[in-house]
């Protein structure tokens, strides 16, 4: 009979604890989220859709909605293509500099965002980003460009250069062979890192409180603002209904992930 290690137990056990701590806000805020009750209060003392039905019924929240997902959407039409291009130019290359290119890419992940935000609010203030879309596409755009790179690396890595150097001797460009070889070989790495990116663009919240305003205000703001002005259950529907489309997504980008392996 085998047996298990105390240390592997203790490990077990350990993993267990850290998935039930990420895990219960949303056990919590699910069930609020369904609550018929006017204030947050757990367990809800029953059921409801009314928290939904206000929150597609509100010109508010709808406005919100739409920056958000025109933000996200535009974010990955435009990271999606740069982040492609710097990891290819990243593995293709022997230069030292690109070294630097690299972890200059990946300084959005390293960098505190509360400093990236202050940093980019001065910024647009001088050229009058401030409160306008492509204010937020721009930020958007460089915080999720670090996940196509370190995406499209990792599939880059496991693919066989010498096939687009096949196709670059019988004639074509670099370019077409990458098109017609490298590309569609990579393709689930590079969905993966636009669906990261787009999930990025959807739930940024720090960076959305310094430059978004008026009419360009995502889910994020407006929800921060609803917390400090009146807290009611519409909070708790609307983060259930961007909890469950990011796990959806991410549920895709691991599919895509697993197909390809």
């Amino acid at each position: 009979m085998r047996t298990i290690s105390p240390g592997r137990i203790a490990l077990i056990a350990t993993c267990a604890l850290v998935l039930i701590f990420l895990i219960l806000p949303v056990l919590i805020i699910v069930p609020i989220s369904f609550s018929s009750a006017r204030f947050l209060t757990f367990p809800p003392p029953s059921l409801s859709l009314r928290w939904y039905q206000q929150f597609f019924s509100n010109p508010a929240w709808m406005q919100a909605t739409r920056v958000t997902l025109t933000v996200a959407i535009f974010t990955v039409i435009i990271a999606t293509p740069l982040g492609v291009a710097a990891a290819y130019a990243i593995s293709q290359s022997k230069l030292r500099i690109m070294r630097f290119v690299h972890m200059t890419l990946l300084l959005p992940l390293v960098v505190p965002i509360i400093i990236t935000a202050v940093g980019i609010y001065f910024v647009y203030v001088r050229v009058g980003l401030v409160a306008t879309m492509p204010g937020l596409v721009l930020a958007n755009v460089m915080l999720g460009l670090p996940y196509v790179v370190i995406s499209v690396l990792a599939g880059l890595q496991s693919f066989d250069p010498a096939q687009e150097m096949v196709a670059r001797s019988l004639g074509m460009n670099r370019l077409r062979s990458f098109f017609a070889v490298t590309l569609p070989q990579i393709k689930s790495s590079v969905m993966t890192g636009g669906i990261f990116a787009f999930i990025s663009a959807m739930d940024e919240t720090i960076i959305a409180l310094f430059i978004s305003g008026g009419q360009y205000q995502p889910l994020t703001k407006r929800m921060f603002t609803a917390l400090r002005d009146e807290i009611d259950p519409t909070i708790a529907a609307i983060s259930t209904l961007m909890t469950a489309a990011s796990f959806m997504l991410v549920l895709v980008a691991s599919a895509r992930q697993k197909k390809a392996g």
